[in-house]
């Protein structure tokens, strides 16, 4: 039936919906900070400034310009404490990552059950046995794994 037709509504859930409602602000900050540092772009702009860096610390620019001489521990800070973020930014986006798949996983769950009760109740209203139905499927199901286990012997 149709959503407000007696209250009944039979639809899922849209995952879109769930995982929207799920995500906050800082969810939002990490994953866009992941996203980026998931670009060659990223690789790009650290490559010119390390490079900067170096060559204004090597003296390349005059004496004057060096403010953090070999072997760079300034330098060598900043990246570990960027190291750390990052690596803490890509932790929150493989937790949130998670939680979808968990999200995707009870939708389905869901639908597979509604599925098959639904299924159960039409058989039985057209007078399909049940047991006969299981069988063809073992059936299908042991002739689909032989398939598989060839398939998988097979390959190199």
């Amino acid at each position: 039936m149709a959503p407000g037709n007696n209250g009944f509504d039979v639809r899922l859930p849209n995952e879109q919906a769930v995982l929207a409602r799920m995500r906050g602000t800082q969810d939002r900050i990490a994953d866009a900070i992941t996203t980026f540092a998931g670009t060659m772009q990223f690789v790009y702009i650290h490559a010119a400034w390390f490079t900067v860096w170096i060559a204004f610390n090597e003296g390349l620019f005059g004496h004057s310009a060096v403010w953090d001489p070999y072997p760079f521990g300034l330098l060598t800070m900043i990246v570990s404490l960027e190291a750390i973020f990052l690596s803490t930014f890509v932790m929150v986006s493989q937790n949130r990552q998670a939680m979808r798949e968990k999200v995707r996983a009870d939708l389905d769950f869901e639908t597979n059950i509604r599925s098959e009760v639904w299924s159960a109740h039409i058989g039985h209203a057209l007078g399909v046995d049940p047991q006969q139905v299981e069988q063809e499927v073992q059936t299908l199901l042991a002739q689909n794994q032989a398939k598989m286990s060839g398939a998988e012997q097979s390959s190199p």
